[in-house]
């Protein structure tokens, strides 16, 4: 079973930029694609941002996109999400996840493994 720790988050000024983390262990890293998703209070969890096993193909949620880069380092089983121009409405729980299954695209439509999260704070 894989576990994955998320690091990063905070508090910032809207325009500004964070970058996130995720290490992942005990379990395996490089055929699965990976990615983040967001909880905002009150509104269900969200697809943020996926990358392919491989790392050659990632995906946007259409709020993020031009603005989130997502990236993964098989070899440090890391995963990435810098965040730049950041808005208010980008606050929420950010969540890496691991797909269900190996080898899919970087769209997860099931995510089978989350982490715990990190708190990301956009003030005006």
């Amino acid at each position: 079973q894989v576990q994955l720790v998320e690091s990063g988050g905070g508090l910032v000024q809207a325009g500004g930029s964070l970058s996130l983390s995720c290490a992942a262990s005990g379990g395996t890293f490089i055929t699965y694609a990976m990615g983040w998703f967001r909880q905002a209070p009150g509104k269900e969890r969200e697809f943020v941002s996926g990358i392919s096993w491989t790392g050659a193909n990632t995906d946007y949620a259409d709020s993020v996109k031009g603005r989130f880069a997502i990236s993964r380092d098989n070899g440090k089983k890391m995963v990435y999400l810098q965040m730049n121009s950041l808005e208010p409405e980008d606050t929420a729980i950010y969540y890496c996840a691991r797909d269900s299954r190996p080898y899919g695209s970087s769209r997860i439509n099931v995510p089978g493994s989350w982490g715990q999260g990190t708190q990301v704070t956009v003030s005006s």
